[in-house]
């Protein structure tokens, strides 16, 4: 083994705005995270150069009155000072994690299993399935994340974390309502609730940070945690090697040869995993519900076209590289083909928003090929299955 790698020091400041970021893109759910981002640190940088509090942008407010006028990145590092003034963190710098010791360290990690019944587990997917920071988990990671929870009863009145602790569990809302508190200028303000759905907790963990507010419960409930070690390891883990494993996947797509390095790791960003059994339809023809654009990763899929007289045919099929699905996006029509998983397949997934914000530069190639579609199942209806003309060739 070689020599141990330094962990990489974090700018003073950079985990508390970060932090404040990432809570307002959490509760303001935005459909454009990017253009969030620009208006975002644009009226931060403002706010700075007129030296004026103006309006917040972010979740943090100043803590002492004679502080109004503070900037707020100034009042970032001011706040970051007084932590390390009175010894409540010795460091600004977050535990070292490098990406290129994830596989390593992902066979050397203890996994973390707390027994359930059948019924605990069915009404833990049922809360964990609503939970956007699970939706890049494949199934594997997504049974490792529910064997770790452990379930947690509150009484009315508990505090599940208190603002300024340190973070060691992220938590998902079964049943019971929960009240947000900050302290702001001294006084305990209630900033947020929520309403028997949600989660809380994350940011503790994402940034090595102590915990931003109070959360507690106003009339009783069930919570489902889960460990920091189990967080680290496979969320924030796994969503950095799926994205380098999608940049690499869409480097070798031959419609994707046109966006930049950065738009296809905007596209990799957004992009969710589903898994298909053998047999399993992806899509249907005629299908009105037109939610996603696929790409195959692992496997293979069957186009089928059933015509007039309900006489199904197959047209081709696709492995990995291929894609389908964009044309009934494009053209806003009904699915033309009937699209099934052949064997276990593994599919990247943009849903339509993202497939219209990101895409934008290959939707003409994309439109160039409508005709040459057209025809092959125009052909394919009245003679024999026609030869693909490349492996990206589509419903």
């Amino acid at each position: 083994m070689g020599d141990p790698r330094p962990d990489i020091p974090i700018p003073q400041g950079l985990q508390q705005l970060m932090q404040d970021f990432v809570v307002t893109v959490l509760r303001e759910q935005p459909d454009d995270v990017v253009g969030m981002a620009a208006e975002y640190f644009t009226k931060l940088k403002e706010s700075r150069e007129e030296m004026s509090s103006g309006s917040k942008v972010n979740f943090e407010q100043p803590e002492e009155e004679d502080d109004e006028d503070m900037p707020e990145d100034e009042e970032f590092l001011r706040r970051m000072r007084e932590k390390q003034k009175y010894g409540r963190r010795k460091s600004v710098s977050a535990e070292g994690y490098d990406p290129d010791k994830d596989d390593e360290d992902d066979d050397a990690e203890e996994r973390i299993v707390n027994p359930k019944s059948d019924e605990q587990r069915n009404r833990l997917i049922a809360a964990c399935q609503k939970v956007l920071l699970f939706n890049r988990l494949d199934k594997d990671q997504f049974n490792q994340v529910l064997d770790a929870m452990f379930e947690h009863v509150c009484q009315p009145g508990d505090s599940v974390i208190n603002e300024g602790d340190d973070g060691d569990n992220f938590y998902v809302i079964e049943s019971g309502n929960y009240d947000v508190y900050k302290v702001i200028n001294g006084d305990n303000l209630k900033v947020a609730s929520y309403d028997n759905k949600g989660s809380f907790g994350e940011l503790a963990l994402m940034y090595n940070a102590p915990r931003a507010a109070t959360v507690s419960s106003v009339d009783g409930g069930t919570l489902w945690a889960l460990d920091r070690q189990t967080y680290v390891r496979i969320i924030v883990r796994a969503n950095a090697k799926k994205r380098r494993m999608y940049e690499q996947f869409l480097q070798n797509v031959h419609i994707l040869q046109t966006l930049e390095e950065f738009e296809r790791q905007k596209v990799a960003d957004a992009m969710e995993p589903k898994e298909f059994e053998d047999g399993e339809i992806i899509i249907q023809q005629g299908d009105t519900k037109l939610d996603y654009f696929y790409f195959v990763m692992e496997g293979e899929v069957k186009y089928v076209l059933t015509d007039d007289d309900d006489v199904e045919k197959e047209i081709k099929r696709d492995t990995a590289g291929g894609y389908f699905g964009e044309l009934a996006l494009i053209q806003d029509k009904p699915r033309a083909v009937t699209v099934s998983s052949v064997g276990v397949t593994k599919c990247g997934c943009l849903d339509v928003q993202a497939f219209e914000r990101l895409l934008g530069p290959c939707k003409e190639i994309m439109k160039r090929n409508v005709d040459l579609y057209a025809k092959e199942l125009e052909q394919v209806s009245s003679k024999q299955p026609a030869e693909a003309s490349s492996p990206e060739t589509s419903n």
